[in-house]
């Protein structure tokens, strides 16, 4: 396992300056967040202009792109052909692992199967894991559910984010049977009154994540996502969560 951070952990810098920002705080690695509504880089983008889109992956100041974060807007087939020119970048960066979003709640089954059985397929053509997120107000905020859909669709993982499990509808839950599925992770400190609050002061358990991944032999990265928050400071808060993960690696 390995410390990476989210490029949305500055999301009022440019590109270049959140990066340049990352490797002053120390960090070796970063997932690229592809989002439409807010993102670097979108998935639009990519597919207007892919050559510049490699090049943004590959001018990462000493950084490492180890997983990308995709969340397609397009109706389709747009769709499905901005997602896959994703896969495709992924690939010719190197890129294994992507994080995608589950369809929000209130989607049928059977679409949402057949919805990611084409993704994976479309990952699975350019050597591209794809990993389910965990969130609340989407098909995945449940792990029972988030762990069926993984057994539907053959090569889906999960993308962990304890933090829905700690507050929200599904504070409390257990994420245990989601374990054995993760393909990536995202932390920050939650407490049961509030998404994100200042490292140390929420309930999310580092240590007992790290052991229970540490059992899977998983290898891949931990990923921190951070938001701003209003009275902390971002580059203390950053470097904090940074330490803390690294010790107990």
């Amino acid at each position: 396992m390995f410390v990476a951070a989210t490029s949305r952990c500055f999301p009022d810098m440019s590109f270049d300056a959140a990066l340049m920002q990352l490797a002053d705080l120390e960090y070796s690695y970063i997932e690229l967040m592809i989002h439409e509504t807010w993102g670097h880089l979108k998935p639009s983008e990519v597919l207007a202009d892919p050559e510049h889109a490699l090049a943004l992956c590959r001018q990462t100041h000493r950084l490492t792109v180890v997983a990308f974060s995709v969340d397609v807007e397009a109706p389709e087939p747009l769709y499905y052909q901005q997602f896959a020119a994703c896969c495709k970048l992924a690939k010719a960066a190197k890129v294994v692992t992507m994080t995608i979003r589950a369809s929000e709640l209130g989607t049928p089954f059977n679409a949402e199967i057949e919805r990611l059985r084409e993704m994976v397929a479309l990952g699975a053509a350019e050597g591209v894991r794809l990993g389910l997120l965990t969130e609340a107000g989407r098909m995945a905020q449940d792990p029972d559910t988030a762990a069926v859909l993984c057994d539907n669709v053959k090569g889906l993982g999960i993308a962990l984010d304890p933090s829905h499990f700690v507050y929200g509808p599904m504070a409390g839950a257990s994420y245990d049977p989601l374990i054995k599925y993760t393909y990536h992770v995202r932390l920050r400190d939650t407490s049961k009154n509030q998404f994100q609050v200042r490292i140390g002061q929420g309930e999310v358990e580092y240590g007992r994540l790290v052991t229970q991944l540490n059992k899977v032999h998983y290898d891949r990265a931990l990923s921190v996502d951070i938001a701003p928050l209003p009275e902390a400071d971002q580059l203390a808060e950053m470097r904090k969560l940074r330490l803390l993960l690294e010790s107990l690696l």
